[in-house]
């Protein structure tokens, strides 16, 4: 005989009546909604019918040549004037529902997962050596500027240009259809002028920080590496490593994209196409997408991800032990210089402070 429980029945029959006990839950309570399908699909099937009989012929043949975009007269001048429907519209309008916002915020979602995720596993990087007290020169004054007043347009940029794509199912549940009609008539404005102000700190930066991102032999060694979190050793590193360099060309790369492609809809009395503009759109927001995952990369390493990255950004100054973890080629050839300049004086480890390059 089998083992009896504490109920008094057996395994077996025990999981006889709960699984019985399931079906029949759910078969009382899909039996209704199915009776309410079956009438629904009914009823949907009358309807169609009905719409079927009602369709008259020529006007289902109008409106079909309508939505092949024949041309008509029209008394209004301009590109696309004479149309009467662009069907184009409809086909931007869901590659940038259904394919941009869609897939965009999965590439931000993931982007901020695996950011997560690497923090959780590793709790970035630490220094190795207590604070040396010991500063090194890093970033000149007009570098932290343009650098604060380019990353403060890009935040408010991306705000404006999200709450635009993402407005219909993201804010309009949460504000209301007033509420988010008043936040869009700010946003709008300021994602548009703002953009030519962000365009000029991305040139200055461009022309500033050319000379410090250009690859070099050593920056393969750096990526082989994984800038040092896959095999736990410091990989050669100069002023920039190859991790700042790839994020400094993704931005100016793809940031030319966003410029070019965002000029089209901001500029639309130019004489551009419908198809034009709207494809300039859907590369816009793509291009954008990108940039944004790879900002957050660059934020989180910045910040939590690098033990003392951001004192330098904010002052200036790094310590002595950061620099030798994090740019230990770049403090070398600092230290070299240094050493040189002061010829029979303090020894380069006492160096109160190390201009950079």
């Amino acid at each position: 005989m089998g083992k009896i429980s504490d109920n008094g029945l057996r395994p077996k029959r025990r999981h006889a009546v709960v699984w019985g006990s399931i079906v029949a839950l759910v078969a009382i309570t899909t039996l209704p909604m199915a009776g309410y399908l079956a009438t629904g699909i009914s009823q949907a099937q009358e309807s169609t019918d009905q719409a079927s009989a009602d369709v008259n012929p020529r006007s289902e043949e109008l409106w079909r040549e309508v939505r092949d975009g024949t041309a008509g007269y029209s008394a209004v001048t301009g590109p696309g004037a004479n149309v009467l429907i662009q069907n184009g519209g409809e086909n931007w309008r869901q590659v940038r529902n259904n394919v941009v916002a869609v897939v965009g915020a999965w590439v931000i979602a993931l982007a901020l997962l695996a950011l997560a995720l690497l923090h959780v596993t590793t709790g970035g990087a630490k220094l190795e050596k207590p604070p040396s007290g010991v500063k090194v020169d890093r970033w000149r004054m007009v570098d932290r500027v343009v650098h604060w007043y380019t990353a403060l347009l890009f935040f408010v940029l991306g705000v404006t240009g999200l709450s635009l794509l993402w407005g219909k199912n993201v804010l309009i549940p949460v504000m209301g259809p007033e509420g988010f009609a008043a936040w869009a008539n700010i946003a709008k404005p300021l994602h548009d002028y703002l953009a030519l102000f962000f365009i000029a700190g991305l040139v200055v930066m461009l022309l500033m920080w050319l000379k410090h991102n250009m690859f070099k032999r050593h920056d393969l060694e750096w990526i082989k590496q994984g800038g040092g979190f896959l095999k736990g050793r410091h990989p050669p590193a100069g002023y920039c490593n190859a991790g700042e360099k790839m994020f400094f060309w993704t931005l100016m790369v793809f940031g030319v994209v966003m410029i070019v492609s965002g000029f089209f809809p901001l500029f639309p009395n130019y004489g551009f196409t419908r198809e034009t503009m709207q494809l300039a759109n859907i590369v816009h927001g793509a291009s954008s997408i990108l940039v944004i995952a790879v900002v957050c990369m660059h934020v989180y390493l910045g910040t939590l991800g690098s033990e003392g990255a951001l004192t330098g950004m904010l002052t200036g100054k790094v310590d002595k032990h950061w620099a030798q973890q994090h740019h230990g080629q770049w403090y070398r050839e600092v230290m070299a210089e240094q050493s040189t300049s002061n010829a029979g004086g303090a020894a380069p480890e006492a160096a109160p402070a190390a201009r950079a390059p």
